[in-house]
């Protein structure tokens, strides 16, 4: 149950800081987890970490800006 509000905050944080919808947050999270096969609450847990000023590994930061900007990209409007 803890992974589950793990992954929400850290799509709350994917919502602020990409802004995206929830349900792009969830594919971006998921996506980033798949491409550098790293664990979804992993993942998660790193997103969290930066939303509260820490740096990214750079092999997450990569993914998951390649990742905000494709759904970003995908957006009406």
């Amino acid at each position: 149950m803890a992974s589950h509000a793990v992954v929400d905050q850290a799509i709350g944080v994917l919502t602020v800081l990409g802004q995206i919808p929830p349900r792009e947050g969830f594919t971006v999270l998921r996506e980033v987890s798949q491409h550098t096969n790293i664990k979804l609450t992993q993942v998660a847990e790193q997103v969290l970490k930066h939303g509260q000023g820490a740096a990214l590994p750079d092999v997450l930061l990569g993914e998951l800006r390649a990742a905000l900007a494709r759904h970003a990209a995908s957006l009406p409007g």
